[in-house]
């Protein structure tokens, strides 16, 4: 029987809420932190501290993030339904898959890869889409990764660019930007997410006895949050839970550190059994690697947690580390001012779309790559 939330594809085109873009509730109506809040120099010396705890990141917003997070999070049956075939586990695996592709290829922010994942969820968690239409998980994640891009890169690349990888259909601009709107709607708008990344700073300076978190223990835990979300196993946790167990983990590989005694320190945020359980999961996850693990290698962050637009501020107002490496820097610069209309990629999939637009029948045109083979996709009106 056809569940009552099941549309047809034509409902991509949607329309919009008038009364809940963004409004101020997300956060409690929460102000807006200007960059002094938030930025650190760039440039210290390598065995200098590289992070101050913001000071403007109280108690009081602590747990009103504490109180918001679950309104931000898939709806309660979720893991069930993914763990007893309800919903596509293997589906989710390869968008998520994508993801980390993309966001290694043009070097988007570690946040900007947990919130297209946290969108994904929290949509597949309450929307069904129609089974048959096997390419709907596909434009589902484009279009996650793709808002994700617009709320925390300063130069996201166009929707077309996303498309990049080993992808089976290609979708024009028009459906995505359908399924974008169709996302949001069922969202309700709130695409300002709590995350881990909202706590982790706070919970590494508290677990290391008042100490700011060196610049080895960021990267780690920037590792260790991206892991969770390639299995589901960390589904059934808060975003609180995950960066408190997080913090446990990380300053333990480098010192002497009672579980219980660190969970005491933030028991006033979360509950200490449920920390426990997931330290034990994340302990698991820490001798494996995680979502990516550029991020670390050679003692260097490829690209910045930090988000680059003001939108993002409240998402990273709790973590502004930076990498200082100038070759990750040269790299992402590289990849930005390319990321527009002049990869062969995109004029790859431009050719597509003109061709399908105007329906051009001369079969003499070289200039499509003869071995791209993908399709062409637009949601019936």
């Amino acid at each position: 029987m056809a569940s009552s939330s099941l549309r047809s594809v034509s409902s991509l085109l949607c329309a919009e809420d008038n009364n809940s873009v963004f409004d101020e509730n997300d956060y409690g109506g929460g102000s807006v932190l200007s960059a002094d809040t938030w930025h650190h120099p760039r440039h210290q010396n390598r065995e200098e501290l590289l992070w101050q705890v913001p000071q403007a990141v109280s108690e009081e917003y602590l747990v009103l993030m504490v109180e918001k997070e679950c309104d931000h999070l898939p709806c309660h049956d979720y893991l069930h339904r993914l763990t007893n075939g309800d919903l596509d586990f293997g589906a989710r695996n390869h968008a998520i898959h994508w993801i980390q592709k993309v966001r290694e290829q043009f070097g988007f922010g570690a946040l900007s890869a947990y919130l297209s994942v946290n969108y994904l969820d929290r949509f597949l968690s309450s929307y069904e889409l129609p089974k048959q239409r096997v390419w709907t998980v596909q434009l589902l994640a484009v279009a996650c990764l793709s808002l994700a891009t617009k709320i925390n890169e300063t130069d996201p690349p166009l929707c077309l660019d996303l498309q990049v990888g080993e992808l089976k259909f290609v979708f024009e601009a028009k459906t995505i930007q359908r399924m974008e709107l169709l996302v949001l709607s069922t969202l309700r708008w709130r695409m300002q997410s709590i995350t881990p990344f909202s706590f982790i700073d706070y919970f590494l300076y508290k677990v290391n006895d008042d100490q700011n978190p060196t610049r080895d223990s960021i990267m780690r835990s920037i590792q260790l949050i991206l892991s969770t979300v390639k299995g589901i196993e960390c589904l059934e946790f808060r975003p609180s839970e995950i960066a408190a167990a997080v913090a446990i983990v990380v300053v333990r590989e480098t010192k002497t550190v009672h579980t219980e005694k660190a969970i005491s320190l933030l028991n006033h945020l979360v509950e200490k059994e449920r920390v426990l359980k997931c330290v034990k999961l994340i302990r698991g996850l820490s001798s494996k690697d995680g979502f990516t693990n550029k991020d670390t290698r050679s003692g260097s962050v490829s690209a910045p947690l930090m988000p680059q637009s003001p939108i993002g501020v409240l998402d990273g107002v709790c973590l502004s580390y930076k990498s200082e490496d100038t070759n990750a820097a040269a790299s992402y610069a590289n990849i930005n001012s390319s990321s527009h209309n002049t990869s062969p990629d995109a004029n790859k999939r431009r050719k597509l779309n003109n061709n399908n637009n105007n329906n051009n029948n001369n079969n003499n045109n070289n200039n499509n790559n003869n071995n791209n083979n993908n399709n062409t996709y637009a949601a019936p009106a």
